[in-house]
């Protein structure tokens, strides 16, 4: 056994002969082969997490602009003239409704791979 590692290392191959020395590079080979494969393989895999994390970034990226431009808009309505409250009352609901319709439905698009890291209280953006 010794012997043979040491062959695997290319030591001592000076005393095998043409047929030994054929098999000792058959067996490199064919282990080259399984190495490469799987590395191949976990290459694959960490390619394909690292496209699901892009996707799941991106759409956590939307869902913070759009919470930031609803907040924006909500400091623009209340730095709006309180002439007519009510009316302003009603944009505001209706503009409230309309972005809780978008909030539902970007959450909706989210993976099944929830990351609570990721998406930590999004429905409580404070920004200052």
């Amino acid at each position: 056994m010794q012997n043979t590692n040491r062959h695997l290392v290319g030591e001592g191959v000076s005393s095998l002969n043409v047929r030994e020395l054929k098999q000792l590079e058959n067996r490199l080979e064919r282990g080259l082969t399984r190495i490469r494969s799987k590395k191949h393989e976990m290459i694959l895999a960490e390619t394909e997490n690292l496209q699901k994390r892009e996707i799941q970034l991106e759409q956590e990226n939307a869902f913070l602009r759009s919470k930031i431009a609803e907040n924006e808009r909500l400091q623009e309505l209340s730095m709006m003239p309180t002439g007519g409250q009510e009316q302003d009352y009603n944009a505001f609901q209706q503009y409230y409704a309309r972005n809780m319709l978008q909030l539902n439905m970007m959450e909706g698009m989210q993976h099944s791979n929830y990351d609570p890291l990721l998406s930590a209280d999004k429905k409580s953006l404070h920004l200052h």
